[in-house]
């Protein structure tokens, strides 16, 4: 077995297998894995708290430019890093370097963040006195992350971390271990970087993540995954009254209006529901749709989605590839069954039987949708959509926030009173106007209300909120 956990600055061999299977072709083993030990997962702890006092005493500049090298070199080998990210998470070849050029930007944004320095000065309400408010690094900073981004997430969180000054375990899923690997591989090769600041311990969520949720020498935990996961997470990590930030699940509508451009429409619904085979926590799964254009819309839509070329994620003009596991194909067909009781299929619901064997489905619409089923209230996470019609405006958005998420949403309309009325009062923390709901920038806030999210905002300035401790001082010139 290959030495691919990352601890203390060294690679070291764990336990037990992970068999890292290609979606797109299940006669590929991409290769095996071992899991990290609970010695380890320690080991990489103490290490971590060693080097970030290190690390936070690193002058700004030099941290900065380790952090866009790293940045530089994801960029540069996209093409490589991508071809593996595609062929382990089943995402198409353009998603997969798309994503990995998407990681390096989030690295060269926080090296210019690490110059930024935050703080205030300011005069106390006593006489000859002033007051400086700074920021400082937390510590040690869990990070488990999931498979649909297995690069970007874990990028987008350590990125900031290391900006502010903190050190890192990271806990990648067990189904995309190569993608964290080769990340882990950039960042190790920085020569200025402390030993142990960066740690890679491979492992499933009930052994190591556990560790890691209760570990007292771990300052915060930054996750992206389930609600039963998030919820697990932060009953153990509350113990110790450590800093949390989960990301959890979704259920994102796209609200269709009957003044709306159907063709924008469609396309931000073909993009928002199938784009990345349905596995994006901000993926368009409820299709809100105004009863006037509603038959136009499903139509045009039908048409748009049965000219998606399903295939190999990395075969040349494939637009969606497999679903990533065989665990997630078989969810996805049990919730298809259960939607059949609950609407209308219209299009979809099969597997599919490709040129290789894989984890392959059809895109599937069911219509004629009520929001109160379990098809449109429960996260699918796969190439699932639901059209469900609206008689107004006000029924509609009062139909997209009928959901315990709150994480994306849109709306398509030419109406600027009903845009600004949207924005203002949908529930959730990302919004778009005539654009898919998946998809954002790397320089702005991330993240959703309810049962999407808790704690601060990931992404841009607002990262700083949860790597960093606000310290107020007072200083008095010590004279009567």
């Amino acid at each position: 077995m290959k030495n691919n956990n990352y601890v203390g600055g060294q690679w070291v061999t764990g336990e037990g297998s992970i068999k890292n299977i290609n979606p797109s072709d299940t006669n590929d083993t991409i290769d095996e894995y071992t899991n990290a030990t609970s010695q380890q997962l320690n080991d990489a702890v103490a290490s971590a708290h060693i080097a970030q006092k290190k690390w936070e005493n690193v002058g700004i500049e030099k941290r900065a430019n380790i952090l866009h090298n790293i940045g530089s070199e994801l960029i540069k080998q996209s093409k490589e890093i991508g071809t593996l990210l595609s062929r382990e998470e089943g995402k198409t070849l353009p998603e997969g370097i798309g994503e990995v050029v998407r990681s390096g930007q989030q690295f060269q944004y926080y090296a210019a963040s690490a110059l930024r320095q935050f703080g205030e000065n300011i005069t106390s309400t006593r006489d000859g006195v002033s007051v400086e408010m700074t920021r400082e690094p937390v510590g040690v900073c869990g990070i488990i992350s999931p498979w649909n981004f297995p690069i970007a997430i874990a990028a987008w969180k350590a990125a900031p971390a290391m900006a502010f000054g903190n050190a890192i375990v990271l806990k990648p899923a067990s189904q995309t271990p190569a993608s964290a690997i080769a990340l882990t591989k950039i960042i190790s090769e920085q020569k200025d970087l402390p030993e142990g600041l960066f740690n890679l311990v491979l492992g499933g969520g009930g052994t190591i993540g556990h560790q890691i949720s209760g570990h007292p020498d771990i300052a915060a935990i930054s996750f992206t995954g389930s609600v039963g996961v998030g919820k697990t997470i932060y009953m153990e990590a509350a113990k110790s009254m450590k800093k949390m930030q989960l990301e959890m699940g979704s259920k994102n509508p796209l609200v269709v209006m009957d003044d709306a451009d159907l063709n924008i429409a469609v396309a931000c619904a073909t993009n928002g529901a199938y784009g990345g085979t349905g596995q994006k926590c901000t993926a368009s799964s409820r299709l809100i749709v105004h009863e006037k254009v509603y038959k136009e819309f499903t139509e045009k839509l039908i048409e748009s989605i049965s000219a998606l070329k399903v295939g190999h994620a990395l075969e040349e003009g494939s637009q969606m590839g497999p679903v990533s596991s065989e665990t997630q194909l078989q969810s996805n067909l049990d919730y298809i069954e259960m939607g059949k009781k609950e609407a209308k299929l219209a299009y979809g619901g099969n597997p599919m039987n490709m040129r290789t064997p894989g984890y392959y489905m059809e895109p599937t619409l069911f219509i004629d949708g009520d929001n109160k089923s379990t098809i449109n209230q429960e996260e699918m996470f796969g190439p699932i959509a639901c059209v469900i019609p609206v008689k107004s405006y006000e029924e509609g958005l009062e139909v997209a926030n009928d959901t315990i998420f709150g994480l994306s949403s849109g709306i398509v309309t030419q109406s600027l009173s009903k845009a600004a009325d949207f924005k203002k009062n949908i529930k959730t923390g990302v919004t778009t106007v005539n654009l898919p709901t998946a998809g954002l920038d790397y320089h702005v806030p991330f993240g959703g209300r309810k049962a999407s999210s808790f704690g601060p905002r990931e992404q841009g300035t607002y990262a700083h909120e949860f790597y960093t401790h606000v310290k107020t001082t007072y200083v008095s010139p010590g004279k009567i």
